[in-house]
């Protein structure tokens, strides 16, 4: 089941590894979303289609679960993952396409080309200087130096900007960027601010009423990485006073749920301000890239048991095969809380049936373990029975 419009290259590649799917269109809420993931195996949404505890507590034949976008916040990874249901996401491939729009809201926030084009739409032919800047050596302060920010780096560089950057963990710098002391210290020397963070209890509200009153004079801040880090009510206000000189911002604390819905905002109406609907990775070649990508993913996690990818299980890449022998086993996975004894339980299991291992990958984190065995074609039923009545499983599944 796939939601939310997703590209129609996720069809086709499912369709070619041989499943049948449907495609709801937009998002699904409530009971909707509860009818529509009671009988899929595997479902496919992005950002809006919320996936909690309600709605997994009816999902008795879900495998797995498929995040056509970066972020995985609106599924319940908690819950999907005690449930043996891992999930994916493409954090890579709208990197490009979201630092691009950074660089051109860069660019058109200094030379106000949204104020200029307004003005034209309404009759007004104002040429002036005035409020005009080239980016050319200036500086610009990168909050988050991950896949998007370090590439953001070095379009801003290649454009002759000045580079700092701060992050929470070390980061490798891009040429000639340079690492701030601190967010305090990156907020003072830059004339542009771009955010490029996750959404967590650390970065909410990140940058509120403090911050933006630390920012140069005429600065501008461009947020398009999630709608909690910053406090746009303070932003609306440094707007107004003319403390800042502009904004891009692309994601919102409360986003309408449909295209339909009407949107609102403080930041709705001021001068100088760039508002897109959540658009950042949203181009056809970044669209195509995803859907290829997670469904390739869940693709390989259904019919071959790879993990690779997942974001709530330990990752494990598989071949076909496990061993080089020419007939095709039986392959077994077996999801387990990750507690001493489990592995020599589901050892006792397959000996006591006479079940010849012929390979075997194991993975864990601190809460789940997950064991793929190759063993030689057999009755697996009497097995696999033994294997589901271990306490500590959480899901077993005969591949072939």
């Amino acid at each position: 089941m796939l939601l939310e419009g997703i590209h129609s290259s996720a069809r086709d590649g499912l369709e070619l590894a041989g499943f049948s799917v449907e495609d709801a269109g937009g998002a699904l809420t409530g009971p909707a979303m509860t009818r529509a993931i009671a009988d899929a195996h595997a479902i496919g949404i992005r950002s809006k289609s919320q996936i909690d505890n309600s709605v997994l507590e009816h999902a008795d034949k879900l495998l797995a679960i498929g995040c056509f976008c970066i972020g995985t916040n609106q599924v319940d990874l908690g819950r999907a993952a005690a449930m043996g249901v891992p999930v994916f996401n493409s954090p890579f491939s709208n990197t490009r396409s979201v630092a691009e729009l950074v660089v051109a809201e860069v660019i058109a926030l200094h030379r106000r080309l949204t104020d200029r084009s307004a003005q034209m739409h309404t009759g007004l032919w104002r040429k002036s200087s005035a409020g005009s800047h080239e980016v050319r050596g200036r500086t610009l302060g990168i909050v988050g130096y991950g896949r998007i920010g370090s590439q953001v780096s070095v379009l801003a560089e290649a454009m002759g900007m000045r580079v700092i950057y701060h992050d929470s963990v070390p980061a490798l710098a891009m040429g000639n960027a340079r690492p701030a002391g601190s967010l305090d210290e990156l907020l003072r020397q830059s004339d542009a601010v771009t955010l490029h963070v996750p959404a967590t209890a650390s970065t909410n509200r990140l940058i509120g009423e403090r911050e933006l009153a630390l920012m140069r004079e005429g600065a501008v801040l461009l947020n398009n990485s999630r709608g909690s880090v910053v406090d746009v009510d303070a932003l609306a206000g440094a707007l107004r006073s003319g403390h800042l000189g502009g904004a891009a911002v692309d994601v919102f604390p409360e986003e309408p749920a449909a295209n339909t819905d009407r949107f609102e905002s403080p930041l709705r109406g001021l001068d100088n301000v760039i508002l897109t609907p959540h658009v950042g990775g949203s181009t056809g070649e970044a669209q195509e890239a995803i859907a290829r990508d997670v469904a390739g993913k869940l693709t390989r996690f259904i019919n071959v048991g790879s993990t690779t990818g997942a974001v709530n299980m330990p990752e494990v890449e598989l071949p076909e095969q496990l061993s080089g022998q020419h007939v095709r086993p039986h392959r077994i996975l077996h999801m387990h809380k990750n507690v001493p004894g489990v592995l020599g339980k589901l050892h006792q299991a397959l000996s006591a049936h006479g079940a010849n291992v012929t390979g075997e990958v194991l993975r864990t984190n601190q809460d789940l373990g997950y064991v793929v065995i190759d063993v030689d074609p057999g009755d697996s039923r009497p097995v696999v029975e033994e294997l589901a009545a271990i306490p500590e499983t959480i899901r077993v599944r005969v591949l072939w």
